[in-house]
């Protein structure tokens, strides 16, 4: 599968981005895939930001963004979202989409980079002070 990302850009503090990841090729079908955010900031690791796994039933977030960043999916899109609410300069990233093949996460290893199989090439984040 092929993971586009896109919807990232300059922001004042305090304000909103929507991120989407269209995912494309053939195999499985889309909605058998657990999908995730990750965000890397320059000179740092890629963190994890977000998960939702297959059924969209279960979300996973970062404690960072807890309350302010929600993620969700579309499966007739074959797309997964990111919105950002009262985004401030540490959310200052190049954002990742990612998909996991296996499908379901939990709380242990939605987090973990090696559970995902395929990754976007990212969108930049920029938050103003």
């Amino acid at each position: 599968v092929q993971l586009q990302a896109f919807g990232g850009g300059l922001v004042q503090a305090g304000g909103s981005l929507r991120l989407s990841c269209a995912a494309s090729g053939r195999g499985r079908t889309f909605n058998n895939y657990a999908m995730g955010w990750f965000r890397q900031a320059p000179g740092k690791d890629r963190d994890f930001v977000a998960a939702i796994n297959w059924s969209g039933g279960d979300t996973y977030y970062a404690d960072s963004v807890k309350g302010r960043f929600t993620i969700s999916r579309d499966d007739a899109k074959k797309s997964v979202f990111l919105q950002m609410n009262s985004l401030k300069p540490e959310d200052t990233a190049v954002y990742y989409c990612a998909a996991d093949s296996y499908g379901v996460l939990d709380e242990i290893v939605a987090g973990k980079r090696d559970e995902y199989d395929y990754w976007g090439q990212g969108t930049q984040v920029t938050v103003s002070s």
